[in-house]
């Protein structure tokens, strides 16, 4: 794969991500319950591709099982904030994932804290707040971006984890243990629920195929193969993408529109995480 065509997949991956969220719209499934036949469906695709991979095989550990619960709590958040609110809202809020990447390495004493930290910090929360009209913390919009930032934190926490799994660890098996207990952990859950909070249909199938297969193994796959031949700071912009890629097809599919205050919020977050990716994949200074 050459420099060009891995950017292309790169790019396709973060696409395939930000799509993802617009099946919290087409599927009248719990949250719950999409997390879990995504998890499903993608955990037999990479099990599939594993099998083809002898080499890469390892089995499941404490630290694999922890990364299962932190996924499932991250995608039931995510979800759930698109549902409760806008696809917008729910990708602009995980959307702040970057800025919590920094404050966690922060708090676990990985890099020092700097100016251009708390700027970038700053930037985000003038950004979120923004995205919201008014001060009724009890609105669909708050609870909605309230979820989304809670995906965003869990997906730093995973984020974080990962980088100190990924040096005896191929991504490859990450995602496959961590879709195998992220399906276990909401078993019990979904047993509580009764059922998927709707009849399951054939064209709910049809989707959660679509999201297991196209938006979670195929985009983790292209994800994985693009960084084999560019950097991590250009990884890291393209991935701050996703939102832009999300609200582009929720408007063309979903014909949700923002207004332009929550454009505005938008363009300040994103600036705040394309810093923080920036500086969260650089070498820390001091």
């Amino acid at each position: 794969m050459s420099p060009a065509t891995s950017l292309v997949a790169l790019h396709v991956a973060v696409a395939l991500f930000g799509f993802a969220g617009l099946f919290g719209k087409w599927l009248a499934l719990s949250a719950t319950a999409i997390v879990f036949g995504r998890c499903v469906v993608a955990a037999g695709v990479l099990a599939l591709l594993a099998g083809l991979r002898p080499r890469e095989r390892t089995g499941p550990t404490w630290s694999l099982a922890g990364n299962g619960v932190i996924l499932a709590v991250h995608w039931v958040t995510f979800f759930a904030a698109i549902q409760v609110s806008t696809v917008t809202l729910g990708l602009l809020g995980f959307a702040s994932f970057p800025v919590f990447v920094l404050a966690l390495e922060w708090l676990l004493a990985q890099r020092r804290w700097h100016v251009a930290d708390a700027a970038i910090a700053m930037l985000a929360v003038v950004g979120l707040g923004l995205l919201v009209p008014d001060l009724d913390f009890a609105s669909n919009a708050w609870r909605g971006l309230a979820l989304g930032m809670l995906s965003g934190l869990t997906f730093a926490l995973l984020a974080v984890r990962n980088r100190a799994l990924a040096k005896t660890v191929s991504a490859s098996v990450l995602a496959l243990w961590q879709n195998v207990f992220a399906a276990l952990c909401l078993l019990p859950i979904l047993a509580w629920q009764r059922g998927a909070g709707a009849p399951i249909t054939a064209s709910d199938i049809g989707l959660l195929l679509l999201l297991g297969i196209l938006c979670t193994a195929l985009a983790h796959t292209l994800f994985i193969a693009s960084l084999r031949h560019l950097s991590a700071h250009t990884a890291s912009v393209v991935a701050a993408l996703e939102p832009v890629y999300g609200i582009g097809l929720a408007a063309l599919l979903l014909h949700e529109i923002p207004d332009l205050r929550a454009c505005a919020g938008a363009v300040l977050l994103l600036v705040a995480a394309i810093m923080a990716s920036w500086r969260s994949v650089a070498p820390p200074a001091g």
